[in-house]
């Protein structure tokens, strides 16, 4: 069962503003998990709606995963020392 990954517009800007080393990077892990949305090192973050975390190098990406219509919702993807600030 692969999953349909869609990504905010918002979380889209954020990932065109990376360097381009960094935009590859995290943009295979967001490919990734189509295949599996809880790879190894994934966390659930305590917040309002239940975000889950991953880790690409510095950065950081918050989604969500609706297992009933098997979407993954990337919301925020940003710096490691910023990602959180707004959660």
């Amino acid at each position: 069962m692969a999953y349909l990954v869609t990504v905010k517009p918002s979380a889209a800007r954020a990932l065109k503003k990376l360097p381009a080393d960094h935009r590859r990077r995290v943009a295979a892990t967001i490919d990734a998990l189509a295949g599996n949305p809880r790879p190894a090192g994934v966390e659930v973050l305590e917040a309002r709606e239940r975000l889950y975390r991953v880790r690409s190098g510095d950065y950081r990406i918050l989604y969500q995963i609706h297992d009933a219509v098997l979407v993954v919702l990337v919301v925020r993807i940003g710096h490691r020392r910023e990602i959180y600030r707004h959660v």
